[in-house]
C-alpha cells in the first residue's frame, strides 16, 4: 500500500523541485508557503501512522522513526567567495548575497515548523584570513543585519542567540548582539542561533574548564559528570534542541570544519554541491526530502 509520505516524496521529486528550478530560470513566481504547510502536515500524519503501527507490535522507538521533520537544522554557510568570483563580483557582494539567503531560508525553516536553525556564520579560524578588509567587512555586515532585521525578529517572534568567543568581536557589534538577544529572549517555538567566532574545540574546552572549576570548588563531584552534565555546559545549552538532527554544508565540501563537534555525534550530514547564495527553496526541499528518507538508528540495530 502506498503511504501518504511516499506520495509527498514523489510530488517533491517529480513536480515541486523541477518546478521551482524552472520558475527560477524563467523568473516566474512560485509560492512555497502552502506547499511547506502541506509537507509538514504530511510528515506529521506519517509519524502518527508509524506510531500506531509500532504500538500495535510493541516496538515503539521514536528515535528510529523516519519521515519526520528535523527539530534542529544546522547549516555551514560555504561558497560566498566562489559565488562572487564566478560572477566577476567583489568578495563583499558574495557575502551580501549569502546574508540575504540566510533570512530567506530561515523563514522557510520556521514556516515548516522547524524549531531551531543554527548558522555557522564566522569561525574562529576565519580571523586568520589574510584579507583584513574581508573580515572587517563581515563584521560590518553582521552589524547591518542585526540592526535591520530586529523588527522582523520581533514581529515574527524569533528568538536570537549568538554563540562563540566574544572577546575579539567589535564592541559596536557586541552591543547590537546583546540588544537583539535581550529583545527576543522570551520568544518560543522559533530559535535562530548564529555562531560567530565559534569553534567546536573551544566549545568543548570551555565546558571542560567550567566543570573542572566546579569540581575544584566542590560544586559537583567528578563521578557525577556524564554526557548530560557536559551538554549543559556547552554553548548550545541556550536551545531546547541542542543537538542538530540535520547538518547541511553547502558548496560540495565534505567536512564539518570544527562546527558542533560534540553536538553532531548522531547528526545526519548533507553535502550539496550548491554554493550558499544559490541554496534556495528547491535545494532546501531536496535536503529535507533526503533527511526524511534516512533511518536514524543512533548506534542500534533496527
Amino acid at each position: 500500500m502506498v503511504s501518504l509520505f511516499s506520495v509527498v516524496l514523489t510530488f517533491i521529486g517529480i513536480i515541486l523541485i523541477p518546478g521551482l528550478l524552472i520558475s527560477r530560470r524563467l523568473s516566474v513566481p512560485f509560492s512555497i508557503r502552502n506547499i511547506l504547510r502541506f509537507i509538514k502536515l504530511a510528515a506529521a500524519s506519517q509519524n502518527d501512522d508509524e506510531e500506531e503501527r509500532n504500538e500495535k507490535r510493541g516496538t515503539m522507538g521514536e528515535k528510529e522513526k523516519r519521515g519526520g521533520l528535523p527539530k534542529h537544522v544546522a547549516i555551514i554557510l560555504d561558497g560566498n567567495r566562489r559565488w562572487s568570483q564566478k560572477r566577476g563580483l567583489g568578495t563583499s557582494d558574495g557575502h551580501k548575497a549569502g546574508a540575504r539567503r540566510v533570512m530567506e531560508n530561515a523563514k522557510d525553516c520556521f514556516a515548516m515548523g522547524i524549531n531551531t536553525v543554527s548558522l555557522f556564520a564566522f569561525s574562529t579560524e576565519n580571523w586568520a584570513r589574510p584579507e583584513v578588509d574581508e573580515v572587517n567587512g563581515l563584521m560590518s555586515l553582521f552589524e547591518e543585519n542585526f540592526r535591520s532585521e530586529l523588527p522582523f525578529f520581533q514581529r515574527d517572534k524569533i528568538k536570537i542567540s549568538v554563540i562563540g568567543n566574544r572577546t575579539k568581536i567589535p564592541q559596536s557589534l557586541l552591543g547590537l548582539i546583546r540588544e537583539t538577544e535581550e529583545a527576543t529572549k522570551s520568544y518560543e517555538g522559533k530559535h535562530l542561533i548564529l555562531a560567530i567566532d565559534y569553534s567546536g574545540k573551544f566549545d568543548i574546552l570551555q565546558a571542560c574548564k567550567s566543570l573542572a572549576e566546579k569540581a575544584k570548588n566542590g560544586v559537583i563531584q567528578v563521578e557525577d559528570i556524564d554526557e548530560s552534565v557536559i551538554d549543559k555546559e556547552l554553548m548550545t545549552k541556550c536551545s531546547d534542541f541542542p543537538n542538530p538532527d540535520l547538518l547541511i554544508r553547502t558548496s560540495g565540501e565534505q567536512r564539518i570544519s570544527n562546527f558542533f563537534l560534540w553536538q553532531s555525534a548522531y547528526t545526519e550530514l548533507y553535502f550539496p554541491n550548491v554554493l550558499w547564495p544559490d541554496f534556495g527553496e528547491a535545494e532546501y526541499l531536496q535536503a529535507l526530502t533526503w533527511y526524511q528518507q534516512r533511518q536514524r538508528r543512533f548506534g542500534r540495530r533496527v
